[in-house]
C-alpha cells in the first residue's frame, strides 16, 4: 500500500488499520481455501451447541470455548489473506474479546452443576 491509498484509509484520528499480516504479493490464497479456518471453526461451536443440547453442561462451553481459542489462533498465526471472515476488526481486538469469551466459558463450564447423570 502506498502513501496516498494510506493516506486515504486513514481515519479522521490518523491511524492506518491493521492488516493483520504482511501482504506478499504473487501470493494470493483462492476464497474457498480462505474459508476453511472459519468453516473448521464453526464446525466445533456447532459441536459444543450439540453437546449442550444433549444437557452436557459441562463439556459443551468447554467445546465452545476451544472453538474460540482455535479462531484466536488462527487470528494470531495465519495472515489476512487466509484467515477470512475470523478478521472482524483490528488483529488485538479480535484476539482480546475471543479470548475473553473463552475464558468466561471455561470458568462457565467449571463452575456450572452437572444435571445430567
Amino acid at each position: 500500500m502506498n502513501d496516498a491509498e494510506q493516506a486515504e484509509v486513514a481515519g479522521s484520528d490518523g491511524n492506518v488499520p491493521d492488516d493483520g499480516g504482511e501482504d506478499t504479493p504473487g501470493e494470493k490464497v483462492p476464497y474457498w481455501l480462505s474459508q476453511v479456518p472459519y468453516a473448521l471453526v464453526l464446525s466445533a461451536l456447532a459441536a459444543g451447541i450439540v453437546v449442550v443440547a444433549a444437557a452436557y453442561f459441562k463439556r459443551g462451553p468447554a467445546i465452545i470455548a476451544g472453538a474460540l481459542l482455535l479462531a484466536a489462533t488462527f487470528r494470531l498465526f495465519l495472515p489476512r489473506d487466509w484467515i477470512g471472515l475470523l478478521a472482524v476488526r483490528r488483529r488485538w481486538v479480535d484476539l482480546a474479546t475471543l479470548t475473553a469469551l473463552a475464558v468466561l466459558l471455561i470458568v462457565l463450564a467449571w463452575v456450572a452443576p452437572q444435571l445430567s447423570s
